[in-house]
């Protein structure tokens, strides 16, 4: 069997990372709890650019509902307060020295069900990925089958292969939805 173009393990490698990419946009919604990855996508206009947040100063967590930031080049303070403030996510550092202290405010009941609904979108994205990759794949086979590459049996065998590996993938997303919900619903 010449397997020249298809492969299981590179199809489920890609299913794999649309559920990676989930998970990481995952982490940038603010859940009330707080976490580093809150900050991943705040810049502050240093030495003449747009810099990340987290190569300017060291982002800690001390307790569930505060995040810190330990400026490590004093005159950048201000401008981190400012970048923080300015975000889109609704914190009010308050400054200490070269330490920001940010309190993660309580989600309202309002904010909760919009997040909720981001969080769908976002795993309805991964679902529509990992749907693209398993048309790839069956185009594929098809094409190998078509051009007698593989046999037919081959084929429907590896094309039931393909369709397991998006089920799993679809169920796998659905459990890592389901979570997040919770977890932002959570009071």
């Amino acid at each position: 069997m010449a397997d020249t173009d298809f492969s299981l393990s590179d199809i489920k490698r890609r299913m794999d990372g649309a559920i990676s990419s989930l998970k990481t946009e995952f982490s940038s919604l603010r859940t009330g709890r707080a976490h580093t990855s809150i900050l991943d996508n705040v810049t502050v206009e240093a030495y003449g650019a747009q810099t990340p947040l987290n190569q300017i100063g060291a982002i800690n967590v001390p307790e569930p509902r505060m995040l810190t930031v330990n400026v490590w080049d004093k005159t950048l303070v201000a401008a981190v307060e400012r970048a923080l403030r300015e975000s889109s996510l609704g914190i009010n550092p308050v400054v200490d020295g070269q330490m920001l202290r940010i309190p993660m405010p309580p989600l309202t009941e309002e904010r909760r069900k919009e997040l909720t609904k981001v969080a769908g979108t976002y795993a309805e994205n991964a679902k529509i990925a990992v749907r693209n990759v398993r048309r790839d794949g069956m185009e594929t086979l098809k094409r190998m089958e078509k051009d007698k590459e593989i046999s037919e049996d081959e084929q429907k065998h590896h094309e039931n292969d393909v369709q397991s590996a998006t089920d799993e993938h679809i169920a796998l997303i659905d459990k890592t939805l389901e979570t997040k919900t919770e977890e932002i619903m959570q009071v």
